[in-house]
């Protein structure tokens, strides 16, 4: 087990009131857990935004009308380009017009994020969402540095 450290954080009665709600809603045991749940989320956007190269793992989901003309084809051939990033599919029809695709996803932040915005960006996709977590070390948070 890791060596814990402890310290101290000063703040406002009503953010502390208020943060102790939510920690308590969502199931933490105690603000320990809460706070190290949430530096851990810090330190994967930070990876997801100034660490390119970082290895990451997630979901793609997008909602899509399948009847505009060619977008099923043009879905498909951007998911064969980044074949080697997708790990899994899950394709649902939710009714007579749309559809919900989720991808999972393992490798670089940019290439993640390069099929993410090619997918989202299409005429017909309606509405989507890239959820990204760090793949680290016992689970840590800090996300993995690939050198080329």
């Amino acid at each position: 087990m890791d060596k814990l450290v402890r310290f101290g954080v000063s703040m406002d009665q009503e953010l502390v009131k208020a943060f102790d709600e939510i920690s308590s809603k969502r199931g933490y045991k105690n603000r320990s857990q809460a706070i190290g749940d949430l530096i851990r989320r810090a330190l994967v956007e930070y990876n997801w935004e100034f660490c390119t190269t970082a290895q990451v793992a997630g979901t793609l989901s997008l909602i899509y009308d399948h009847h505009t003309i060619g977008l099923d084809s043009l879905l498909n051939q951007i998911q064969h380009d980044y074949h080697h990033i997708i790990v899994s599919s899950v394709h649902v029809h939710l009714d007579h017009d749309n559809c919900l695709e989720v991808l999972v996803l393992r490798g670089k932040v940019e290439e993640i994020r390069r099929l993410s915005d090619s997918l989202l960006t299409q005429k017909g996709v309606k509405n989507g969402n890239l959820s990204i977590v760090a793949v680290g070390e016992n689970g840590s948070g800090q996300a993995e540095h690939q050198h080329d």
